[in-house]
């Protein structure tokens, strides 16, 4: 539980330190914005693909992969359709703080919870290396994700401290549901595979529901396509390195 609740906190964090530069620049330029989200992208699908769906078949085999997947899948779908929200990236380039600019935020405090219980599932495996393997794909995704956050709650007005202080507790709410997820599978049995299934259908959600979509529409989709092999080249060799 210790390494999971460390874990899942540095993980968590990244979303501040993602907010950090803040406190130099105002605004993100378009280009760098897709090239961030797509490089993230690029990490997500190699630690589904790699990580997260091999391990849950050798723990509980092809039909708890089936079943996590689908249900990682179905959750993340209905929270986007049912929680009404603007996206982050949208949001970003919104001006004025109001009910839109408190959904994003209400958006990504419970957008962060599956996130959460993936890397919390992750440390429960009995693969030791997978719980960092997702914790640091999980990061790399919530770097980008504080900067926006940070730079549409500046550009509504906000100050840079408070600013701050709500891209911390997005991150914490991630923390909370780590250990939650590490409970659960820690004391039901067989429900490992089928988290480590969920955690790969939630990131591989939202990679080809928001994060490639958002990377590709604003004519930078080479630097996007190459920025997203790049982050999965990165994992792959973060797993050889280190798994």
């Amino acid at each position: 539980m210790e390494a999971a609740l460390i874990g899942s906190f540095i993980s968590a964090m990244a979303t501040v330190l993602g907010a950090a530069p803040i406190f130099f620049i105002r605004k993100l330029s378009e280009k760098w914005k897709d090239i961030l989200i797509a490089f993230t992208a690029g990490i997500m699908v190699s630690a589904s693909t790699f990580g997260l769906m091999p391990q849950a078949i050798e723990e509980s085999g092809i039909l708890a992969l089936t079943i996590g997947i689908a249900l990682g899948i179905f959750i993340l779908d209905m929270i986007e359709k049912n929680i009404p929200h603007v996206d982050a990236w949208e949001g970003s380039r919104m001006s004025s703080f109001d009910s839109k600019s408190l959904l994003v935020i209400i958006a990504l405090f419970i957008h962060n919870i599956p996130e959460g219980l993936s890397t919390g599932f992750s440390y429960a495996s009995e693969d030791a290396g997978l719980g960092p393997l997702v914790a640091i794909s999980i990061g790399a995704q919530n770097m980008p994700e504080g900067l926006i956050l940070a730079v549409f709650l500046i550009n509504s007005k906000v100050s840079k401290l408070k600013s701050l202080i709500i891209v911390t507790l997005t991150g914490l709410m991630e923390a909370v549901a780590a250990a939650a997820g590490y409970g659960l599978a820690s004391y039901v049995e067989n429900l490992i595979g089928v988290g480590l299934a969920f955690a790969a259908g939630a990131m591989m959600f939202i990679v080809y529901k928001e994060l490639i979509p958002e990377s590709h529409g604003h004519g930078f989709e080479r630097s996007s396509t190459y920025s997203f092999i790049g982050g999965l080249l990165a994992m792959v060799y973060i797993t050889y390195w280190f798994g």
